[in-house]
């Protein structure tokens, strides 16, 4: 049902079914379709309560009907993930679709999401289906093995899956590294068996150092 149509357009096909995705990134559709606004970031009631303790901004709606819609978001690059029963992990702000039967939450994160300034959740999507992330620039999918663990700046960070542990390790930055200052203080390190998804851009944070 999702293709891309180069690398920033993602192409849904529906033939009576919905899918669900970012408020505002639809470009184009033909046949007829549906629209309806949701709430974002989880869903139910325990989905309300953070975003609203979080400021968590993430709006989505539901697109329902027969023919094909388009959709893309301020030239990001669009990354597919097919899950088989497991669960993604993304930053809202990086989560452009999904499959409609695919369920999306929160899920607490720590120390990263306050300094960000995003929130201490970020947002999960589990279950069969497809799902578009997006990116600043190609992403990279990184490879976490037991025998080598994955330390990644939190500005590049976009998503995760698999068997991961995920903790923060505070201490020099990559940038303080390369002589610039103004970075985080800190790194998300990943153990286990999984993908992590990489931008090679950096977004803004206002933590400074931690």
């Amino acid at each position: 049902m999702f293709r891309l149509q180069g690398s920033k357009v993602l192409a849904v096909d529906m033939t009576g079914d919905a899918v669900k995705a970012k408020n505002g990134s639809m470009v184009a559709y033909d046949g007829q379709m549906a629209f309806k606004k949701m709430s974002g970031g989880g869903e139910g009631l325990r989905g309300m309560v953070t975003r609203r303790l979080t400021g968590e901004q993430m709006t989505m709606m539901e697109v329902k009907g027969h023919g094909t819609c388009w959709f893309a978001d301020r030239a990001s690059e669009i990354n597919l993930v097919n899950l088989q029963g497991d669960k993604l992990y993304v930053e809202s702000s990086n989560l452009l679709a999904t499959d409609a039967g695919l369920r999306t939450g929160t899920s607490f994160t720590g120390m990263r999401g306050a300094s960000q300034g995003n929130g201490l959740f970020t947002t999960t999507v589990e279950g069969h289906g497809q799902a578009a992330i997006m990116s600043d620039g190609p992403a990279v999918v990184l490879r976490v093995s037991s025998q080598y663990p994955l330390t990644v700046d939190p500005g590049a960070y976009v998503a995760h899956q698999g068997n991961l542990r995920q903790s923060f390790q505070s201490g020099v930055t990559f940038r303080t590294l390369m002589g610039e200052g103004g970075g985080e203080a800190f790194q998300i390190r990943f153990e286990g068996d999984g993908l992590v998804y990489v931008q090679p851009s950096e977004r803004n944070t206002i933590a400074g150092d931690v």
